[in-house]
């Protein structure tokens, strides 16, 4: 219900003013911080009503939601347990909720925030903390963890003898750099002095049992450290549904495809669709920057193949955490066979004995290793290098079959129950075997009318300004284009007057250009400011969108000190740092700053929500 429908049932004592601003500031809040800031307020107002004088300072950045505003006050902050979660993919953020919702129910009080919500300065008031944090790429932290880090690690940062922490560090062993991050926040604490209540707990991959375990002694350790002081907690209603009664990965909900097209022509380099979900109502809600997960079984054939090679039974039960099925509904529905993992390899190099195989394992060889993993399927690797299976290992030897998250290209405000997507599709062969992707081929083979198993996953921190003023600069090569064609369709619902700038890049103007006709539709109709594209197979010497970049740079400049929110999409390995060191090039080059001070003027973007990357 918005503020202005709640002001007008009575239910709020607002004027009509009063609650359009409110409704403003909560528009671009998920339904975590939605609840952290009804208790906020909650508390705010049993304070003002029992006549005490509380200032609260309201630190808020422009555009940025109200949930990061307020920093507790010391009595506060020693009465409950923070929990900051920092995420690429969700999987953290599901997790701090997670240990939100167990204190809650212990009877703990306690807030969850993303760390990018949280200010670094607030730690010298608290008690007690929880960080879960994940590491993406070769060691890389996510992007709403580098002005935290960058704090924790700065000479600014102040000494925390008074904290408690624990900390759990999410990854994939199949990098180098394995939690990184993680490993770098709990060092970090404990040299400025805070107490590590337990060791910090790594996770792979397959992280559920690990993250059990830390759950159940994060709430143990919050009950022994805040004991009697720890306030009951008040039930609040949300100011929006929660996020449990929404289709979640834990909750899938069926979506009906009723649209399949390939959007690149017959000899691109890569087939990639657009598609079209009807939705069921409310209970799939999303907003443009979100993605939607995507659940699917492996592709038979792949299966059928490992089962071959290793001549395992695949009605052969085999028992996993407690959960027993047989091997081929493991191998085709719950283990990833399209994808490697470093403990396949392991098991592997243990079981062979193979010095070919130890080598890829060792430090030295991390390109080596990197470069196997994005060849090889796990078919590929029981064929080179045989071994002797017993069912039950094969399947502890396997990362858990993840969903594909694809970025929303659509906006609701402009479709209704309809979520569009733009992916993709993986094939190719190795060594005359043609292997696929079992998530983007089975949506690009997928009839109309067929029944698709899919959730949201939120990006709040992806999210077009809720001032509609504000000029757009959105840089996205391929599929990364998705969420802009989202953000358009809102802003032009919305009426926004803020001008639109897309920088679009892909392998040839007359194979891979999606959208193309979209996106000339809206300039002529002034709905998008400037179109610049980079198609880097087009002539002799290859040109890309950092390219086009630099080249514009005066104008990308003047946008910036304009006030231009500025957002990129697409692939972390490349790309992505490419796009940045160009930004900060612009930057010197147009601004008269130093290198130092480009980076610097970088992160305050990033800070006050105006430079935001959605990058995999």
């Amino acid at each position: 219900m918005s503020a202005n429908r709640l002001a007008l049932t009575g239910l709020v004592p607002l004027d009509a003013d009063g609650a359009a601003h409110l409704d403003s500031l909560i528009a671009d809040l998920d339904p975590a911080a939605l609840l952290w800031v009804s208790g906020y307020t909650a508390g705010l107002a049993a304070e003002r009503a029992r006549g005490t004088a509380w200032a609260a300072r309201a630190a808020v950045a422009h555009d940025a939601p109200a949930a990061a505003a307020a920093p507790a006050s010391r009595a506060e902050s020693s009465a409950r347990a923070t929990i900051l979660y920092a995420s690429q993919t969700g999987n953290g953020r599901r997790i701090a909720e997670r240990l939100g919702r167990s204190l809650e129910v212990a009877g703990l009080a306690g807030q969850v925030l993303n760390v990018a919500d949280y200010p670094p300065r607030q730690l010298s008031q608290e008690r007690l903390l929880y960080l879960v944090t994940s590491t993406h790429g070769d060691g890389d932290p996510p992007d709403d963890a580098r002005a935290f880090i960058e704090h924790l690690t700065g000479r600014r940062a102040t000494r925390l003898e008074q904290l408690s922490y624990a900390v759990l560090a999410l990854g994939d062993s199949s990098y180098p750099q394995f939690c990184a991050t993680g490993r770098l926040l709990d060092l970090r604490l404990d040299e400025l002095g805070a107490r590590r209540l337990a060791p910090r707990v790594e996770c792979d991959v397959d992280l559920e049992p690990k993250a059990a375990s830390w759950l159940e002694q994060a709430v143990a350790s919050a009950r022994a450290e805040l004991g009697g002081d720890a306030p009951r907690l008040a039930i609040v209603t949300p100011l929006r549904p929660s996020a449990q009664a929404l289709a979640s990965r834990d909750a899938p909900l069926e979506v009906e495809l009723i649209g399949n097209q390939r959007i690149t022509a017959r000899d691109a380099t890569r087939d990639v669709r657009h598609l079209e979900l009807a939705l069921p109502g409310q209970r799939f809600e999303y907003q443009p920057g979100d993605a939607v997960g995507v659940l699917v079984d492996n592709p038979a054939a792949t299966v059928h193949r490992i089962l071959e090679l290793t001549r395992l039974d695949p009605s052969h039960a085999v028992t996993v955490e407690g959960t027993t099925r047989s091997l081929g509904h493991w191998l085709t529905g719950h283990r990833e066979v399209t994808r490697l993992a470093r403990p396949l390899l392991e098991r592997l190099a243990e079981r062979t004995g193979n010095d070919e195989l130890r080598g890829w394992l060792l430090p030295a060889q991390a390109g080596e290793f990197r470069r196997r993993l994005k060849e090889l399927q796990v078919a590929d690797l029981l064929k080179r290098f045989p071994a002797d299976w017993e069912a039950e290992a094969l399947v502890g030897a396997l990362h858990p079959l993840a969903p594909r998250l694809y970025s929303v290209a659509s906006s609701r405000r402009e479709l209704g129950d309809e979520a569009h997507l733009a992916v993709a599709v993986v094939e190719y062969a190795y060594q005359g075997e043609r292997r696929v992707g079992p998530a983007s081929w089975q949506l690009a083979t997928a009839a109309r009318g067929t029944r698709i198993k899919a959730y949201v996953e939120p990006n709040p921190r992806f999210r077009v300004p809720a001032d509609g003023h504000r000029d757009l600069i959105m840089i996205g090569p391929g599929t990364g284009v998705a969420p802009f064609r989202g953000f358009l369709q809102q802003r032009i619902a919305d009426g926004a007057r803020g001008r639109h700038w897309l920088v679009y890049g892909g392998r040839h103007r007359e194979r891979d250009f999606l959208y193309q006709l979209e996106w000339r539709d809206l300039l002529k109709r002034s709905k998008l400011a400037r179109l610049d594209v980079a198609f880097s197979r087009d002539q002799q010497d290859k040109v890309y969108v950092q390219d086009r970049l630099r080249e514009h740079g005066r104008e990308l400049y003047a946008w910036l000190e304009n006030g231009a929110h500025l957002y990129v999409c697409g692939d972390a390995e490349r790309m992505a740092p490419d796009v940045h060191a160009a930004l900060r090039d612009v930057i010197v080059t147009h601004g008269g700053r130093s290198p130092e001070a480009a980076n610097e003027y970088l992160a305050e973007l990033a800070r006050t929500r105006r430079y935001a990357r959605d990058v995999y």
